[in-house]
């Protein structure tokens, strides 16, 4: 019963809306992403942020490749322990790069999803503006097969994100 009544609603629902012109648009969210100018200050931000410790583990590498190189160059000469500890220095080494690596990443992403998380919501707000000031009764985004040209609003969000301040 309560199905029924539910069905009806909704039939006497969708009825009344089909008399009423909606106005829908689409948003391409990707697109707005690649173009918003927070995007590339965000990258930017990360690329300084993140730098000085990315050039430390290019180092860090460098270092343990030139200790492989002199292991199996000066290995037949060297004494037992001698080659030992340098084994055992090289193995050592591998292991804090290979942390050092994991970390990095973890940071690195961590703060990656902040900045995207904010470009998010700075998005969203923009669309949001943009469908109030303009009377948009549905924005659609992803999941969407087909958008034409008319309803694509894509741009006027990228404009909107170009005029709000960081």
């Amino acid at each position: 019963m309560k199905t029924k009544i539910a069905l009806f609603l909704g039939l006497l629902l969708a009825a009344n809306v089909s008399h009423a012109e909606l106005k829908i648009g689409f948003v391409n969210i990707p697109a707005v992403l690649e173009k918003a100018p927070q995007a590339e200050k965000a990258k930017k931000r990360l690329e300084q942020e993140f730098s000085p410790r990315d050039k430390q583990l290019v180092a860090q590498q460098k270092e343990i490749q030139n200790m492989d190189e002199r292991m199996a160059k000066d290995a037949a000469v060297m004494g037992e322990s001698a080659r030992a500890n340098l084994e055992k220095d090289i193995l050592n080494k591998k292991r804090d790069a290979k942390r050092a690596q994991q970390e990095f990443s973890e940071d690195f992403n961590v703060r990656r999803n902040e900045e995207l998380g904010k470009l998010q919501r700075r998005i969203v707000e923009a669309i949001r503006d943009i469908a109030k000031d303009q009377k948009f009764d549905l924005l659609l985004t992803d999941g969407v097969i087909y958008a034409s040209d008319k309803i694509d609003v894509t741009s006027q969000v990228q404009k909107k994100l170009s005029t709000m301040q960081e």
